[in-house]
């Protein structure tokens, strides 16, 4: 298998990790100071094997000794502090999660493996210790290779950026320091979520999710056996002697392409099986349209007649349609006229009735046409005479309306003004008679008038007479005087009570306005000093700046050589395939330049090898130096942090003492 360069490697592994395959000749194993492979043997494996072509690359999460490294990637951060949408506060949440883990922490042998033994009731208030072994163990699940250095609080959040744990923001190092208590629940869910993950890989690994690429129309099947062949054929590549030669390796790798060509041969005979399916029913499909077309007449003849019936089809609905809407137009108009013949019938036959009354009315009282023509005209002039009264009362009412509402409209005004005095008699504590500025006297203002209907609505339903209940009468008769109104003497003794009292206050505000010009003036002093302490800081912070840009520009050179260094090796290495290649063309050329070639590609290994140890070592002294200055530039900005909080410290502390002064003074 690959195995990834973990993040626990030294400097000096990851710097030096070379793509070029190691030398045949003049190679030495003891040599210490020869460029290592990026991939990584087992126990037993020497030194003299070939290089992986697989380049390492940086960590976005190494410490400040640049020696971290992990196959994750750095992930975008979102603006803000992400919130994580899971019941990590609730209690049955908690046990089903704790649940979970402790299942998957005793199906993978947790104890057995960390040789640590959880504490019982670990789920709900664990040890530091319990965390620390449970979150290593989930992440060597996770990246085997890597290795833990550091304390657990420093360790931790590189490692969440690099797992792309979407809630890392939300964790510090203090909290980290200290999972148990209330923090335990956000911890709990973190360790949760390294075993989902976990999970995840090991089904990845096996093929587990096959099926559902297959629903989503992509085919693994064919990555996942040259995924297998690669795997094992470069084992076996590597492994393999540097002399060794082309044949030997084509040797080496038959049976892995054998068993490639076997797999791909077990994979196609499933699709092989469904074409022969697919050919047979599309042979079956072919004989039924052939045996239907010799039984179908002839298509243009059907074609024709089908066009026909269309045509008349299209004429009948439309005749239909307009059939239709005449049959419903003078139906409509048979029910109108029908309805107005009953309606006429029915006065024509109550007409007749009335007039048969009256006549048998009159017969009966013995009265002359003289007679009922002189009662119909007094009829006449007393049903005029009661119109032109009507009209009168309705003017009348109509103004004694209009006072009435702007009486009631005023008297809703007086009770708006009387809340707004309550309110405000409040808020400035002259209400209740125990307030502050009351003096044990009663300001509160009320409206004593009656409570009941509205006298308008009265009057309009023709009730003039509301009685004791109408509000704006004092009795039926008579209405409240101005006096009667408010139970407080506005103008007399409340309005002096209010004068002394707004003098008193201004006097209180004078004093007031004094003082807080008093402490402008020493919050300006604070202002002032505080603004000299800021921009020092500032300066500090531009020297810090000034610092961190130096670095980087020697961290870009660095970069820049080293660069240049691996692709002058990997020109040379394929100058020495090149000379391979040429060597292998022509076997009689080879025996008669034998030794000639011998001679020179010896010479070309060595000078490769020299060359290779000497860009080796001018790469770690660079690396070396790089690592002191940046040490030192750490160094020398914690010292300068320290300084300047001391500083901060001793000129916080004057001025308070300074303060402190000042105010025993005054």
């Amino acid at each position: 298998m690959f195995q990834r360069s973990s993040s626990g490697t030294n400097l000096a592994d990851i710097g030096l990790s070379s793509v070029k395959r190691a030398s045949v000749a003049g190679y030495n194993p003891n040599n210490t100071t020869s460029l290592k492979s990026f991939h990584t043997p087992g126990p037993s494996a020497d030194n003299d094997r070939r290089s992986s072509v697989y380049r390492a690359r940086p960590s976005a999460a190494a410490g400040p000794m640049g020696g971290q490294q992990s196959f994750f990637q750095q992930a975008p951060q979102v603006a803000g502090v992400p919130r994580d949408p899971r019941p990590l506060k609730d209690r049955s949440y908690q046990n089903r999660l704790g649940q979970e883990l402790i299942e998957y922490l005793a199906k993978h042998n947790f104890e057995m493996e960390m040789n640590h033994k959880l504490s019982d009731n670990f789920t709900k208030s664990p040890t530091q210790k319990d965390f620390n072994y449970m979150f290593q163990w989930l992440y060597h699940r996770i990246d085997p290779s890597y290795r833990f250095q550091k304390n657990i609080d420093q360790e931790v959040p590189p490692l969440l950026k690099q797992l792309r744990y979407p809630y890392e923001r939300s964790i510090t190092k203090s909290q980290i320091a200290a999972v148990g208590g209330q923090n335990w629940s956000t911890f709990l869910g973190l360790l949760h979520w390294m075993m989902q993950l976990a999970q995840m890989l090991e089904r990845y690994s096996l093929n587990q999710y096959d099926d559902a690429c297959l629903e989503a129309g992509v085919d693994v099947a064919g990555d996942n056996i040259i995924f297998d062949f690669l795997t094992n054929a470069y084992q076996d590549w590597l492994n393999m002697d540097d002399e060794a030669g082309d044949e030997d390796v084509e040797k080496a790798l038959a049976p892995h392409v054998q068993g490639m060509a076997r797999a791909f041969e077990r994979s196609n005979a499933r699709y092989v099986q469904e074409m022969e399916m697919l050919e047979g029913e599309h042979a079956r499909l072919l004989k039924e349209i052939e045996d239907l077309e010799k039984s179908t007449p002839d298509p243009a003849i059907l074609d024709n007649h089908f066009k026909i019936m269309e045509e008349d089809k299209a004429k009948f609905e439309e005749y239909n349609t307009l059939a239709q809407q005449r049959s419903e137009k003078y139906e409509g108009r048979i029910q109108v006229l029908q309805e107005e013949l009953d309606k006429l019938q029915g006065e024509l036959k109550e007409a007749e009735d009335e007039r048969r009354r009256l006549k048998d009315a009159v017969d009966d009282q013995g009265i002359s046409m003289q007679d009922i023509d002189r009662m119909t005209a007094e009829r006449e002039r007393l049903q005029k005479s009661i119109e032109s009264a009507e009209l009168r009362l309705e003017d009348v009412k109509r103004k004694v309306a209009e006072r009435e509402m702007e009486a009631s409209q005023r008297l809703d005004e007086l009770e708006r003004m009387v809340d707004r005095y309550n309110t405000v008699a409040y808020q400035i504590g002259l209400i209740p008679a125990t307030a502050v500025n009351a003096k044990g006297r009663d300001y509160e203002l009320q409206v004593t008038v009656n409570e009941g209907p509205n006298f308008t609505s009265s009057q309009l339903q023709g009730s003039y007479g509301a009685g004791e209940s109408d509000r704006l009468l004092a009795d039926p008769v008579t209405g409240y005087q101005p006096a009667h109104v408010l139970n407080l003497d506005l103008r007399g003794q409340v309005k002096n009570s209010f004068l002394a009292l707004r003098k008193e206050v201004s006097e209180r505000r004078k004093a007031a306005l004094d003082a807080m010009m008093e402490d402008h003036d020493l919050l300006d002093r604070a202002k002032e000093a505080i603004e000299d302490k800021r921009n020092e800081v500032e300066a500090l912070e531009h020297r810090v700046r000034a610092a961190e840009e130096e670095y980087e520009k020697t961290k870009e050179v660095t970069t820049t050589q080293k660069l240049a260094s691996d692709t002058q090796i990997e020109k040379m290495e394929k100058e020495l395939a090149k000379m391979r290649a040429q060597l292998s063309e022509s076997v009689q050329l080879m025996e008669q330049r034998e030794m000639n070639t011998n001679i020179e590609y010896e010479q070309l290994t060595l000078r490769a090898n020299a060359l290779r140890e000497e860009l080796h070592t001018e790469t770690m002294r660079m690396l070396n130096d790089v690592i002191k200055f940046k040490m030192h530039v750490q160094k020398s900005l914690e010292e300068y942090e320290s300084f300047v909080a001391d500083e901060l410290e001793k000129e916080l502390g004057s001025d308070e003492m300074k303060d402190d002064t000042q105010a025993m003074d005054m």
